[in-house]
């Protein structure tokens, strides 16, 4: 079994990366095309025993000219390779492969869907279904984003769904955190780790991707009324987006009067030792599918989400988490202040949490849906997986939990 996959960056995408590694090791002959040889991701495909191909892989929306060029590269390389089945994992990506090749293209192409952006506006939705050919399906990597192809009509026959899965391992408590920006001990830490998105005015936002906004103010309302908590919303922008980390520095500063820490780029091996010293990681997102809560629940930190895309898949309320509306930053402090306030309770919840990612995320697991899909796609007779029910595997959790609490104490 043969499988190409298309990424659109050397730099990122680790889980399809870890996805691939696992593939490997299920018997597929992994091929990968990636816009450059070198990037910080590129060591990963080489451990997960893919052979990779330098090509263009995103779509060139902003140097149209290059598209001749680019769709030649990419439809050579299919021919010449000749994989029995095609993986992308962006939409420009997706969108790039199937124009070159065409709708009616034999090799069969899967979209494994990483998040439910471009469904939640027509024209994308609209360009994403009309390029699609008779051999074109879909991999959910969440029920919301199944939920939007369902709705726009597709078959049933194309769609499947798996969660991206991610190598699960310990969080150490290291007190990284504290020590690197001098947090006494008894102080509380709220936030998270998030890349800071400028808002894109072509999709209508006013705010960033990652509500940083909405979390500064919330945060601001939390820190007067507890002298006790600091704020640490971790992470960096890109290079042209400067202005906008910028502008929220002075926002934090402004109304958080010193104690809401923006900190910026952190690497993400700090990142993970860092989590532990959260007591309350908060991400409510404009749009998003499940990223931002794994990380903090595998570190078993009490989590509140935003009610948006897949996070109540993950972050289910009052069972693993805490669920709030977006776009309400009172909401989000008052729920900040009540996990706060009953940290016992939110833990317990932390602990169900960690126990249903290390399922639901595990890459072994989610590997193996994605090889009996390629399976099911290459040979009919063979059955596609079952759909992984997040709250009821939850919901099963609570009575072994609670039997483990009790037989601990």
């Amino acid at each position: 079994m043969k499988i190409l996959h298309i990424v659109k960056t050397s730099d990122g995408a680790d889980w399809a990366a870890a996805q691939a590694a696992e593939l490997t090791k299920l018997g597929a002959e992994v091929h990968v095309a990636l816009p450059s040889s070198s990037g910080r991701v590129v060591p990963k495909w080489a451990r997960a025993g893919a052979t990779f191909h330098v090509v263009p892989t995103d779509l060139p929306i902003r140097k149209p000219a290059a598209y001749p060029s680019i769709a030649t590269k990419i439809s050579e390389l299919v021919s010449s390779l000749r994989p029995d089945l095609i993986h992308s994992h962006f939409f420009g990506s997706t969108i790039l492969l199937r124009l070159a090749l065409g709708r009616s293209h034999p090799i069969p192409r899967v979209f494994q869907v990483p998040g439910p952006l471009h469904l939640e506006h027509r024209l994308w939705r609209t360009l994403d279904l009309k390029t699609a050919g008779p051999r074109d399906c879909w991999i959910a990597s969440s029920r919301c984003i199944l939920s939007h192809y369902q709705t726009a009509g597709v078959e049933s026959r194309r769609l499947f769904l798996s969660y991206y899965g991610t190598t699960i391992q310990d969080f150490p408590r290291t007190g990284l955190l504290r020590a690197r920006f001098g947090i006494p001990p008894n102080t509380k830490i709220v936030g998270n780790a998030n890349f800071i998105y400028p808002p894109k005015w072509f999709l209508g936002q006013t705010i960033g991707l990652k509500a940083h906004e909405d979390v500064i103010d919330a945060l601001a309302s939390v820190v007067r009324a507890r002298q006790d908590v600091m704020g640490v919303l971790v992470g960096g922008t890109f290079a042209g987006s400067k202005w906008y980390e910028e502008k929220l520095n002075r926002r934090a500063l402004q109304k958080g009067s010193g104690r809401i820490l923006m900190p910026g780029y952190v690497p993400m091996e700090d990142i993970r030792k860092m989590w532990p010293d959260f007591d309350v990681a908060v991400h409510v997102p404009t749009s998003e599918n499940c990223g931002g809560v794994v990380e903090p629940l595998l570190a078993s930190v009490p989590t509140i989400a935003g009610r948006v895309g897949g996070l109540p898949e993950v972050v289910i309320d009052e069972i693993t988490g805490k669920l709030v509306p977006i776009r309400q930053p009172e909401s989000l402090s008052r729920a900040i202040l009540n996990v706060l306030d009953n940290p016992g309770q939110y833990r317990r919840l932390a602990t169900s949490g960690n126990s249903l990612i290390q399922t639901m995320f595990n890459v072994e697991r989610t590997a193996s849906e994605i090889f009996k899909i390629y399976a099911h796609l290459l040979d009919n007779s063979k059955a596609q997986p079952s759909h992984f029910d997040s709250e009821a595997f939850a919901r099963s959790l609570a009575p072994k939990l609670s039997l483990t609490n009790s037989q601990a104490s």
